[in-house]
């Protein structure tokens, strides 16, 4: 079961309540074999849990449309994304050995949710950066598309979404790699640019008083 909760824990990088929402309708109709009915983690497909997991959903879901509200909600969604990932991960090892279970939990659940939605991060902040923000929703969809196939992919094939997430965490060093040295080259080039615009007023005008 650690690949059905790191493959939730790596959806929860990308929105933080689709997975649970959806984990939880799965145990309620003991979808998949899900069964959280006789364990710690019964609550999770009570009533109550769906329709406040759902209303978190899909206020989630539509705040990431909103401009500039997308990346504010980054400094929440980050610890949130983490918390999430330990939360699966330890409701789809619910019965193993407690110190497993949450070593497991911690290590494996939060940190690949905090790797994915470290990406989601560089992502949105270099679209902010290079196209002002108007690319953002096509990232958001992206984002929640990839959401949505991580879920699907842990619940019904487990295996396949563990490769898809070691995919996935490859993927977002890349990206951080990319999206530092895109910056760093930016920031040389207005440098550079400062530096020529200083140096021809020198020569047309002397030394700036």
């Amino acid at each position: 079961m650690i690949s059905l909760g790191v493959g939730l824990s790596a959806a929860c990088g990308f929105r933080v309540f689709i997975p649970p929402f959806i984990f939880s309708l799965a145990a309620k109709a003991d979808f998949a074999g899900i069964d959280l009915s006789d364990g710690d983690f019964a609550w999770l497909e009570s009533t109550p849990s769906l329709i406040v997991l759902g209303l978190a959903t899909v206020v989630e879901i539509a705040a990431y449309y909103v401009p500039w509200l997308d990346n504010a909600l980054d400094s929440i969604s980050t610890p949130a994304a983490v918390g999430a990932g330990i939360l699966l991960t330890g409701a789809s090892l619910d019965g193993a050995d407690p110190l497993l279970q949450w070593a497991l939990a911690v290590i494996a659940g939060g940190g690949v949710a905090g790797g994915i939605q470290l990406s989601t991060v560089a992502t949105r902040a270099a679209s902010a950066f290079f196209t002002g923000g108007i690319a953002n929703p096509v990232v958001s969809t992206v984002e929640a598309g990839a959401c949505l196939l991580c879920v699907i992919l842990a619940i019904l094939l487990p295996i396949i979404a563990l490769l898809f997430v070691i995919g996935l965490l490859i993927s977002s060093v890349m990206l951080w790699r990319n999206v530092a040295a895109k910056r760093s080259e930016s920031k040389a080039k207005k440098a550079e640019q400062a530096a020529d615009e200083l140096g021809n007023y020198t020569t047309l005008h002397g030394p700036k008083p």
